[in-house]
């Protein structure tokens, strides 16, 4: 055990009994990136969170002050603002910012207020040659430089250099593009570290946004993004994903204060369904019926049933094997891109990156969910985001993103066909978020207990938030 613990503070946690990632990364077909199955974590511990930190105004309103404008936010990809003098409005905690493409290819951001009395100056995305306030006219040129005052004579005690609009800093990795507000910190490759060095390997900005829809939860956005932080919920919330999943035997790292990793691998059975009697078939075949991220990518020449395609598992082979050899010849016709050398875990995995605060993108070399949670516009309410990003063939360009599709207060996830069957998992997951959200605002002993191993990244995240709000981060 030397070796595998070499990466663990502390003294190594229980794990699930059953095949690990590192059991089937050594079985794999292909060569697994070593930091897709060897542990990395601190053990952290296992006083309970309060209740609190969740419900309460005031400690919302410290988020607000001392740890949103300190950290660096997935505000856009690069495909949403394409041309010079294209924009995206970015809203969070009660900031307004306007990204704006400048004519030599960079992106800055701007305080999306008018310096005079204050009106927005933008609502909704486009592209514009001039900043123009709706109100009296004022405008700035796409620079953030002031073009010009109405009535200019009335204020003659305005000068152009102080009236620049106020600008924040902006970071682009992976064709993701950060702002963060406060001037100081680390850059954004410190406070992503060790995700550039791994992502090499995916090269996200290859890739281009093909479904993004949101819609706002009755739950605090903590509440929300925790839940997708760990994969033992499947058990009691996704039954229907058990004989494929092992998701009590996932392998959880966390990396400093501001990024953690979950791998939870697919095409394998869960540790909690009894195997005797059960084919390498039977995994593929309901991996194939209910997978909602690589479902619509299975060759089109094959048998469609049930919303996904056979893959037929041959004599001496695993469900793995089998999925793996299936997902790279069809990504590479359906992409362009030759992914012959990938790893059966690379293909199929919940490769799942957690960035603090709020930005969480799946790795690999299929089709990748990216999610994002904002509040939305208070302690009670986030907005949910779900990405889909898709490789783009070699040469063609990258074509632009479409708009969020914001699903109102009545419809549901699965109102939004361009998810497939990945409609149905969130909808799973919004029949405990609205009520995980009312029993902490109802409890009585105000604490909340998390596993010391498979809610490690919850504890991370917490700790890492008090260091926030506590003023040593």
């Amino acid at each position: 055990m030397a070796e595998r613990d070499s990466k663990i503070k502390g003294t190594p946690l229980p794990r699930c009994p059953g095949t690990s990632v590192r059991d089937l990364a050594l079985a794999d077909t292909n060569p697994v990136p070593a930091f897709l199955y060897e542990d990395e974590y601190e053990n952290l511990g296992s006083d309970p969170i309060p209740a609190s930190r969740y419900t309460d105004p005031a400690f919302f309103a410290l988020e607000n002050e001392r740890m949103w404008p300190r950290v660096w936010q997935m505000a856009a990809r690069e495909e949403e603002l394409p041309e010079p003098g294209d924009y995206i409005v970015y809203e969070n905690a009660g900031k307004s910012f306007i990204l704006m493409r400048q004519v030599d290819g960079a992106i800055r951001a701007f305080a999306n207020v008018c310096l005079h009395r204050g009106r927005k100056l933008k609502t909704q995305d486009g592209w514009t040659s001039e900043l123009q306030c709706p109100f009296h006219g004022f405008t700035w040129n796409n620079d953030g430089s002031l073009k010009q005052i109405p009535c200019r004579w009335d204020f003659a005690h305005l000068k152009d250099d102080a009236m620049h609009l106020p600008e924040i800093s902006v970071g682009r990795w992976g064709g993701y593009i950060f702002v963060r507000e406060a001037a100081d910190g680390p850059s954004l490759e410190e406070f992503l570290a060790p995700m550039p060095e791994h992502f090499k390997r995916w090269r996200h900005e290859e890739c281009a946004t093909a479904i993004w829809v949101g819609k706002v939860i009755p739950a605090n956005w903590k509440v929300v993004m925790e839940a997708f932080m760990e994969s033992w919920h499947t058990v009691i919330t996704h039954p229907q994903l058990l004989p494929f999943t092992g998701d009590a035997n996932s392998m959880y790292n966390i990396y400093g204060d501001h990024v953690n990793l979950t791998v939870t691998p697919f095409g394998t059975m869960s540790p909690h369904i009894d195997a005797e009697g059960k084919e390498e078939q039977w995994i593929v075949d309901e991996f194939v019926k209910y997978n909602g991220r690589s479902s619509d990518n299975y060759d089109p020449d094959g048998v469609q049933e049930e919303g996904g395609y056979n893959v037929k598992v041959p004599a001496g082979m695993t469900a793995r094997a089998a999925l793996g050899a299936s997902l790279r010849d069809t990504t590479s016709k359906m992409f362009g891109h030759d992914v012959s050398f990938a790893s059966d875990a690379e293909m199929m995995d919940a490769l799942l990156y957690n960035v603090f605060p709020n930005y969480s993108p799946w790795a690999g070399f299929q089709p990748n969910i990216v999610y994002r949670w904002r509040p939305w516009p208070d302690v009670d309410h986030c907005l949910m985001e779900v990405r889909i990003i898709t490789r783009v063939p070699p040469g063609q360009p990258h074509p632009k993103a479409p708009p969020m599709k914001l699903l109102t207060d009545a419809q549901k996830w699965t109102d939004a066909p361009e998810l497939g069957i990945l409609g149905d998992v969130f909808e799973q997951d919004m029949e405990n978020i609205p009520y995980v959200q009312q029993g902490l605002k109802a409890s009585l002993n105000g604490q909340v207990q998390l596993a010391n191993y498979q809610e490690m990244q919850i504890r991370q995240f917490q700790n890492t938030l008090m260091k926030y709000i506590d003023g040593t981060l």
